[in-house]
């Protein structure tokens, strides 16, 4: 979880630091580019949906519990970058939010920047947090039926999710 945590960070300092020197907007203007990046965040979405809802099905836990910790740092980091990075709702955040802080007469490149990476932070902060909660709990969460459920949940909404990104106009 803390790796996946240092992943998701890392894409909202690469999305933050985006907006804070002004290529967001390039980026948000530029149709090809943003397009491209939406779609490679639905079909992430859609991916990660199927992979929960495969393991709903199956609901073979002990195999993948054996895998799960064959897993590498790297690939937990790079699954929390990669769930941010592709995000455009990341983006769309900071462009609509960062503005309303920033004095477009009197403020720094740094002042956007910093503003942006206190955002990284808290969220960074709050993962945190909600980690320490799911580790207090994981003897509950760990139970199949539970697992079972929150993986045809979990795998639902980010399939839906992804179709809904499909969707916007």
């Amino acid at each position: 979880g803390l790796l996946a945590i240092f992943g998701i960070a890392a894409g909202n300092l690469v999305q933050g630091t985006a907006v804070g020197l002004g290529l967001g907007t390039l980026l948000v203007r530029s149709q090809p580019l943003f397009l491209t990046l939406r779609w490679a965040g639905v079909v992430y979405l859609c991916y990660l949906g199927f992979q929960a809802l495969r393991g709903a099905w199956r609901g073979d836990y002990a195999k993948l519990d054996v895998l799960g910790s064959r897993a590498t740092g790297f690939r937990r980091w790079r699954e929390g970058f990669l769930s941010n990075i592709t995000n455009p709702k990341v983006l769309a955040l900071y462009l609509s939010v960062l503005p309303q802080f920033l004095d477009p007469h009197g403020t720094s490149a740094g002042d956007a920047l910093m503003l942006a990476y206190t955002v990284a932070v808290l969220g960074a902060l709050w993962l945190l947090v909600l980690m320490a909660l799911v580790h207090r709990v994981r003897i509950w969460l760990q139970r199949r039926r539970v697992r079972r459920s929150l993986d045809a949940v979990t795998g639902t909404a980010l399939i839906g999710f992804g179709i809904a990104l499909a969707a916007e106009a």
